[in-house]
């Protein structure tokens, strides 16, 4: 069975890439705005961290806003979906195969936030420029609130002694549903890891679940999303492909040959620029309308 979920990753890599590729090859001419250096080092950046188990959406929105790399931030969502696609579906590749993990479970709860991602794009890519600067500042300190919580124990304070590896009857029924929330609030850049990790621990899993559940669920959710992203053009192009490119690094790099890294500080450190990220993006948001 896990054979046929490392499959499914496979094709989704393959799906996300022909899409996101056919749209390129299109636009190749004209890539759009953006630094194929900076970019690049701010996926290196973000993925190393997210498989460090950080996140890589709030620190990705926090460098593109501080090195100005969107033309727009009604690209945002898309870019964050589009960009970390593939990394993450790398992530979830390597995880799935170092923890034990019920098939029955991983496949519900994957497949249900992929559905609520879908039907939250789809949403998503229709709001103008001013709804998205303001839903992404919520979504971004609602996000650092969530990764405080983490980082002061409170949300491992649930997994204690947990060592259930698979959620069956009501459990595995409200899992479903609460996963299928997160996938759609993914779309809009609400971080998963951490209120699912939240939900996985709740549910009586064991903590060593939460990263496949959580790096399986991104993995789908954001080629299947990214379909109406790319669709619609509502991403941006060169950032997204630079991303991708130094995202893939990023992932080998910390899961190959990084041990033992003491990132309490630092995470604290980007807790509070997130912070301060989206409080800019709320302001943005209620500005007035260039003439």
């Amino acid at each position: 069975m896990v054979t046929i979920i490392l499959g499914i990753y496979i094709v989704l890599i393959l799906l996300h890439a022909v899409n996101t590729g056919r749209d390129l090859v299109a636009h190749k001419e004209d890539l759009g705005h953006g630094n194929w250096i900076i970019s690049g080092i701010v996926g290196f950046i973000t993925d190393f961290l997210d498989t460090l188990g950080i996140g890589s959406f709030a620190p990705t929105a926090m460098l593109l806003d501080f090195t100005k790399q969107l033309s727009s931030d009604r690209l945002l969502p898309g870019t964050l979906n589009v960009g970390h696609g593939i990394p993450v579906l790398v992530e979830a590749f390597i995880f799935t195969q170092v923890v034990d993990v019920s098939p029955v479970t991983l496949f519900a709860l994957v497949g249900s936030a992929t559905v609520g991602a879908f039907i939250g794009s789809r949403l998503v890519t229709g709001l103008p420029e001013k709804k998205v600067q303001f839903w992404m500042g919520w979504a971004l300190i609602v996000t650092a609130v969530l990764m405080f919580a983490r980082q002061q124990g409170w949300i491992d304070i649930l997994g204690a002694d947990n060592t259930a590896t698979a959620l069956t009857g009501i459990k595995l029924v409200i899992g479903v549903v609460i996963n299928f929330f997160l996938g759609a609030l993914m779309t809009i850049g609400v971080g998963l890891y951490a209120p699912c990790m939240a939900m996985v621990y709740m549910l009586g899993l064991s903590p060593l679940v939460a990263f496949p559940v959580m790096m399986g669920s991104c993995a789908g959710l954001m080629p299947i999303a990214s379909l109406n992203f790319v669709k619609q053009g509502d991403y941006a192009r060169k950032v997204s492909l630079a991303i991708t490119i130094g995202g893939i690094l990023g992932v080998i790099v910390a899961a190959k040959f990084v041990t033992g890294l003491d990132l309490n500080v630092l995470t604290y450190i980007i807790i509070l620029v997130i912070i301060y990220t989206g409080v800019t993006y709320i302001r943005k948001s209620r500005r007035p309308e260039a003439a």
